[in-house]
């Protein structure tokens, strides 16, 4: 299984992180923890339309 790197910014302590994603997948959405503050950040991948890249949103738990 490929898997590619993407830049977010946790939702509650601000500490930039790299994640991992499968960019096979179109759509979709699971929760991984802060490497910082431990806390659950809820992540969302989708892909652009126009380049086909992948689009990896974070949110805050109660947020999602």
């Amino acid at each position: 299984m490929f898997q590619s790197e993407a830049d977010i910014a946790c939702p509650y302590c601000g500490e930039h992180l790299t994640v991992l994603i499968d960019p096979s997948e179109p759509e979709q959405e699971y929760i991984e923890d802060c490497q910082v503050c431990c806390r659950p950040i809820v992540l969302r991948v989708t892909t652009d339309p126009e380049t086909d890249e992948p689009l990896v949103m974070a949110f805050h738990e109660n947020d999602a």
